[in-house]
């Protein structure tokens, strides 16, 4: 029979403490009130101790904008803004979603406004999600804000899970590939030195491309251990130096530049930045944090500082595409439709359909990229595989044409 911890107040006020056994968390309670007991908590001892053993995992933007459309359903079904976040809570599946969404509830029920109990939240409600639903509650349109932050946060997640999709296979070729390779150079070459010394002791001689493998197999086997812990300290130094402003906006650059990979990721950068702000703008929240908020989510600090910089602009009074386009990092058609937008005034509508079609384009070249990546990834596997069978090889061709 499940364990209870309960914390209830006596008839004379006195706040009691204790554990007691019952069938269900009701039965509990009202063994307690027969007690002449109000319950103040109770949970099940059982249930914290495996609670207590989950990970704890931070929740997903899948989860997030499942629990957002739910709040919005909820809302639009004429549930109560406290009854809704305490069904969130209850219902979620995510501990820790299920925590936070306790924690907005308990600060809304003691008259904190929505949106500042869930800024409380950083790394679970982002700036876009708070920006809207403070619109949304500013507005009169809270639940459709939600629906909108929500399809928009499982739109951006569609598009991370078809880049990382199309990346998985290259990623395994390039893993197994490397793992062959060293496999040979390392465990296989190294039984091959028994009969290379007896050919040079013969004076047969080995060929260029066998000492070299025989270099580089001796090599690893002695520093291997450094060669792995001068990579892992070389990653380590690239990703502190990536934190920095400089770093990253060198990295920032130069990624820009890539064939292909280049071109991908700045139709990515460009079409979250008209996505967020097109969704922002369309939901009422003011241009220059509209801005603000939208060129944090860009992925690119080149394009992040022409962002701000366009909003220096407009705070001056003046119109948002002249510093777009002088950066140079928006297309001269993105930005003449921009340009027309914001004189006919529909700059919102505008931007979500920009990112729609840069998104459809964002799609042909990763197929592309993909398309070019698994044969080179083939081809460059093939070459150091056949270079490893080959070095092996060619000293014993030598040695049967002379004998």
């Amino acid at each position: 029979m499940p364990e209870f911890a309960y914390i209830a107040r006596d008839l004379n006020g006195q706040d009691v403490s204790g554990q007691l056994k019952a069938s269900s968390e009701r039965d509990a309670t009202s063994i307690l009130a027969e007690r002449s007991l109000f319950v103040l908590k109770i949970e099940d001892m059982e249930a914290k101790a495996k609670a207590a053993w989950q990970i704890r995992r931070r929740p997903s933007a899948e989860q997030v904008a499942a629990s957002l459309t739910q709040l919005s359903d909820l809302l639009q079904n004429g549930v109560p803004l406290l009854g809704s976040l305490k069904l969130l809570a209850e219902e979620s599946a995510n501990p820790v979603l299920a925590e936070i969404m306790q924690q907005v509830h308990d600060d809304v029920s003691e008259g904190v406004a929505l949106e500042d109990a869930m800024a409380k939240h950083p790394k679970t409600f982002s700036d876009l999600t708070i920006s809207m639903v403070r619109a949304g509650s500013e507005g009169a349109f809270l639940e459709e804000a939600l629906s909108r932050v929500a399809g928009f946060l499982e739109l951006q997640e569609e598009l991370k899970g078809k880049v990382k999709g199309a990346m998985a296979y290259p990623s395994f070729l390039m893993v197994g590939g490397i793992a062959v390779t060293l496999l040979l150079v390392v465990f296989f070459v190294p039984k091959f030195e028994g009969l290379f010394d007896r050919l040079e002791r013969q004076g047969t001689g080995l060929p260029l491309a066998t000492h070299i493998l025989l270099g580089a197999s001796d090599f690893l086997l002695k520093y291997g251990v450094l060669v792995i812990a001068g990579v892992v300290g070389a990653i380590y130094g690239l990703r502190k130096l990536w934190l920095t402003d400089q770093g990253k906006h060198f990295a920032d650059k130069w990624l820009l530049k890539l064939p292909i990979v280049g071109g991908v990721l700045h139709d990515s950068a460009v079409s979250r930045f008209c996505r967020v702000l097109g969704t922002l703008l369309t939901n009422g929240v003011p241009i220059l944090r509209a801005l603000e908020i939208s060129s944090g989510s860009v992925g690119n600090s080149l394009l992040e500082k022409a962002i701000l910089d366009s909003a220096d602009n407009i705070s001056a009074g003046e119109t948002l595409s002249a510093p777009l386009a002088k950066s140079g990092l928006i297309p001269p058609s993105v930005m003449a439709m921009i340009r027309i937008a914001e004189e006919s005034n529909s700059l919102d509508r505008v931007l979500v359909n920009i990112a729609n079609t840069i998104d459809t384009k964002m799609d042909r070249k990763l197929n592309l990229m993909v398309r070019l990546i698994e044969p080179v990834m083939l081809v460059i596997i093939g070459c150091a595989i056949l270079f490893v069978l080959v070095a092996l090889l060619l000293p014993v061709f030598d040695m049967s044409a002379s004998v």
